[in-house]
């Protein structure tokens, strides 16, 4: 997966990786090992490290000759491996590229209908885990972003599933992006389950 070295995600780490922690292991490890860490949904804190853009992939003209030849194409599994251009050459460097992203980005290029983005939850909620929690079975861009706004959606969590549902659906008016729980794939791919999002 191909990011810009002067990416913004560098600069401030936001991708949750291992093990939850309580506060004061928390403090400690940032403390003795330089971690950034932080409070993740309520469920503890965890380490966070940069999460680059993914701008291209690499390989793309391969998936695009298998797929052209029928074959079922597994790729970017766990977001890929982030490299920066180098002049005529590529070089790793340190990051996680967030797996909803890199979907974004794959379905982009082989110029699929649908993106769909399995999760633990059968819809986006806001108000996620309040007595006034609510589901949602469709949004807007424009809806998302104002509960964005609001600080509906975790950072490390379900923002970054919107971000990459949004940026697929802003493609066209013949994409749409669904966001489901795993378990119920098919039925959301049939609009009987998860949140449909359209440009």
């Amino acid at each position: 997966m191909l990011v810009n070295k002067d990416d913004e995600g560098f600069k401030n780490p936001t991708k949750p990786i291992g093990s939850f922690y309580s506060k004061e292991e928390a403090e400690r490890l940032s403390k003795e090992n330089g971690y950034v860490m932080k409070e993740d949904a309520g469920r503890g804190y965890r380490r966070v490290v940069p999460s680059p853009k993914p701008i291209d992939i690499i390989e793309k003209n391969v998936i695009k000759t298998m797929i052209d030849l029928g074959v079922v194409i597994i790729s970017c599994g766990g977001g890929g491996i982030p490299v920066v251009e180098e002049g005529d050459d590529i070089r790793g460097i340190a990051a996680v590229i967030d797996k909803d992203f890199a979907a974004e980005k794959l379905a982009e290029i082989i110029d699929a209908n649908m993106l769909l983005i399995l999760t633990a939850v059968d819809r986006v909620c806001i108000n996620y885990n309040q007595p006034s929690q609510k589901e949602l079975w469709s949004a807007t861009i424009e809806e998302l972003d104002e509960y964005i706004s609001q600080g509906q959606f975790a950072q490390g969590s379900m923002l970054p599933k919107i971000e990459a549902a949004k940026r697929f659906a802003k493609l066209g008016q013949n994409k749409v992006a669904v966001i489901a729980s795993l378990d119920k794939a098919k039925e959301a791919i049939a609009g009987l389950s998860g949140t449909r999002i359209i440009g």
